[in-house]
């Protein structure tokens, strides 16, 4: 099986259902987005959504976040979520070179990101990507 990655432009019926069974999978705290929110993000030029696609079914997201201050343009990549049944699969590197790919490409320096030492596997799917840990546990790739 192979990923596909694709930027979200619509808040469709299909990424609001995605949304809502990923989001739980990624945090207890925080309910899913609804419609009006999606499209909220997605028309938004200061964020990226990604979505993969393993079979045409869409099995994770990522949020790249881009914004400019005096000292050039930030990037953060948030809320990365893959579903469980799709784990192994390439998912979540996909989605994030397809971030650093786009952050690169709007001439962001470095791209952060942050993960819970919980997060085993996503924290060394990190570092084999490139990131490299800070003290503050705050992840960054330069360029």
């Amino acid at each position: 099986m192979s990923v596909t990655i694709e930027t979200a432009n619509e808040a469709s019926d299909e990424l609001v259902q995605a949304f809502a069974d990923l989001i739980p999978q990624l945090s207890q705290s925080s309910p899913p987005p609804d419609a009006a929110q999606i499209a909220l993000l997605v028309a938004d030029p200061g964020s990226v959504v990604f979505v993969a696609r393993l079979e045409g079914t869409i099995v994770g997201t990522l949020t790249l976040v881009l914004y400019l201050i005096p000292t050039g343009l930030k990037a953060w990549i948030e809320d990365v979520v893959v579903d469980g049944s799709a784990r192994g699969h390439g998912v979540g590197d996909a989605l994030n070179r397809a971030a650093l790919s786009e952050a690169r490409a709007r001439g962001a320096k470095a791209v952060s990101l942050t993960s819970r030492p919980s997060r085993e596997a996503a924290n060394r799917l990190y570092q084999r990507i490139g990131f490299t840990a800070r003290e503050t546990n705050v992840y960054r790739y330069d360029f």
